[in-house]
């Protein structure tokens, strides 16, 4: 891709990977300020990892979600489930809508930039709880971004068919230091280890045969 591009970039494993991954056409990286609880200390990641790279990092407050919206991820670390990912415990995560909010954001921001399109790191581990992740929402919201610009943007979203372990191996390959990224849905100082996202972060960086060094808290 020779043109550029927005991504936007939570912090977490997916999107930092994506970062390094495709570096040359990304002109900017956006992360949203939506009050979940992991979101100050993966946007410390998210811009910890543009600065390494010379790209530059922009954050966006949209508060208003955590106070209008319903969701665990709002609601403190108590309210996390734990255990694997399943519909059963996992759907009190969902933020309604997310990932259409942001994307709607983030186009408006990239048409202003005079950019190419957005990019977005959603994976196949996600399709089965995340509505705004599935590849449906994905094709609907390109055309919408589309449709709805005067320079038809494109959304790119890559990783759509990946598993998190395939993404884990990519940034393997590109010396992505999984230790700076912050993933954990309790939003402590350091991974809880229990709530699913952690659980799924270790099994993709163990398949893909990444050893960490002990966690450094993140403030």
């Amino acid at each position: 891709m020779e043109s550029k591009y927005l991504l936007v970039l939570s912090g977490g494993m997916d999107s930092v990977t994506m970062l390094y991954d495709y570096r040359e056409s990304i002109a900017l990286a956006v992360t949203f300020q939506y009050g979940s609880n992991h979101n100050r200390r993966e946007a410390r990641c998210a811009r910890l990892n543009c600065a390494r790279l010379g790209i530059e990092w922009l954050e966006i407050d949209l508060s208003f979600m955590a106070t209008h919206f319903t969701s665990s991820l709002l609601s403190g670390a108590e309210a996390i489930p734990e255990g694997e990912y399943g519909e059963d415990n996992m759907r009190s995560t969902v933020v309604p809508f997310r990932n259409g909010i942001m994307l709607a954001v983030a186009a408006g921001l990239a048409e202003s930039r005079g950019l190419r399109g957005v990019m977005i790191a959603n994976h196949a581990g996600d399709h089965a709880i995340y509505p705004d992740c599935r590849p449906a929402f994905i094709s609907s919201m390109g055309a919408a971004i589309a449709d709805g610009t005067y320079d038809r943007l494109e959304l790119l979203a890559p990783y759509t068919d990946k598993t998190k372990s395939e993404i884990a191996r990519r940034g393997k390959e590109l010396g992505v230091d999984y230790s700076l990224t912050y993933s954990c849905y309790k939003g402590g100082p350091v991974h809880c280890g229990r709530c699913a996202t952690c659980v799924e972060r270790a099994q993709a960086l163990a398949e893909a045969g990444i050893v960490l060094p002990p966690e450094v808290p993140v403030p």
